[in-house]
């Protein structure tokens, strides 16, 4: 809860919190100026894992920099894969196989359901709970593992080409799929909502702490869950629908009471979302290739393309400039975290220490995304 304060400029002290304190994730330094247990003032600092990646980009051909979106939202990888790929076939002009967006979809939401497992566990961690981390990273292991037999990795994927993906999905990988989805269905209640959800002291850390209006997501361009526990319905893929998304039938949670345990909760609502998108893309699933045929070096048409898409933390979206060359002349890269971090410091000023790092949590940052 946020209180006003009155200080005398002679009682206030600065607390760093971070760049290397594990409530902040990463390398993200917040500079608190503090009356107390209250927070005065909160300034992200940013740029301590800086790499050039918008730069990188005009350097390399369009091919080599797949890698890279990667490493910006290494728990969401394959839906900075897909970002990247849209703007590029969206650009070349390059028509993608049915049989290829679907496995897309199924990836990307797999994936989806692992970055928020991920979140769930870490965010109760900093709350000062141990046990739900081992249940979480239980359930995504199987992911990881799905994911691995077809792309190679477990983290970092590079698995989207322009035109498709690098290679088909099997029997195995359909069945295990089934079988994951039966699995965490039949542990949700019992393991995350019974153990954690419904808990009290839970609750009393989150119910009332953060709030977010409207007004302030608008504000500062906030996007994903951050925006939908705010009770504004904006989701890219139904919104602005890309690839065979419009084909399901699905929805988009949002709450209204704007605080933390909103945003709690639209993720958790998600992940049964995901669930139901990933089945019904499964049941569908068309035979037929799973890559179009694309030249080896592209060169676009120059001109102004952009695409976007629902990443675990909100819109991603690459802006490309095209000269007619082999690289981009211009990629801008739009960052959901970065628009979501903006809004921190409003928020926590005047609030307890301690409440605003269950604030922060709640916003799912992953910093080498906002750094880029």
């Amino acid at each position: 809860m946020t209180v006003p304060i009155q200080i005398a400029p002679d009682e206030v002290f600065v607390l760093n919190l971070g760049p290397q304190h594990p409530a902040t994730h990463g390398v993200l330094r917040v500079k608190l100026t503090m009356d107390g247990e209250y927070i005065v003032k909160a300034e992200p600092v940013l740029g301590y894992i800086h790499r050039m990646h918008e730069k990188m980009a005009e350097a390399g051909s369009f091919a080599q920099f797949m890698p890279n979106t990667a490493r910006m939202d290494y728990l969401h990888a394959l839906a900075y894969n897909h970002g990247y790929v849209l703007a590029v076939e969206r650009a070349a002009g390059i028509e993608v196989p049915e049989r290829a967006e679907y496995i897309r979809v199924i990836t990307v939401e797999l994936n989806r359901i692992s970055s928020h497992l991920l979140w769930w566990a870490a965010f109760i961690l900093d709350l000062g709970g141990f046990t739900p981390l081992l249940y979480a990273f239980d359930d995504r292991e199987k992911i990881l593992d799905l994911l691995e037999r077809i792309t190679g990795s477990r983290l970092t994927y590079c698995y989207f080409r322009f035109g498709g993906v690098y290679n088909d999905i099997d029997e195995q990988f359909i069945e295990g799929t089934y079988e994951f989805i039966k699995r965490l269905r039949s542990r949700m209640q019992r393991m995350y909502h019974d153990l954690v959800t419904g808990n009290i002291i839970f609750r009393k850390r989150l119910e009332g702490i953060g709030i977010i209006s409207p007004e302030q997501c608008r504000k500062y361009g906030a996007t994903g869950p951050v925006l939908r526990g705010s009770g504004i319905k904006y989701d890219v893929r139904k919104n602005e629908p890309y690839s065979v998304y419009p084909e399901f039938d699905f929805d988009i949670p949002v709450y209204h009471e704007c605080d933390s345990m909103a945003r709690y909760m639209v993720r958790m609502d998600e992940i049964e979302q995901s669930m139901r998108i990933i089945e019904q893309a499964l049941d569908k699933l068309p035979d037929g290739p799973v890559k179009a045929k694309v030249p080896k070096i592209l060169k676009p048409p120059a001109g102004d393309y952009y695409a976007c898409v629902e990443a675990a933390r909100g819109s991603f979206g690459c802006r490309l400039v095209c000269d007619g060359g082999k690289s981009a002349y211009r990629l801008k890269l739009r960052s959901p975290t970065f628009s979501n971090l903006s809004l921190f410091g409003e928020v926590a000023e005047g609030m307890l220490l301690a409440d605003a790092l269950a604030f922060m949590g709640s916003l799912d940052l992953v910093i080498p995304e906002i750094d880029r």
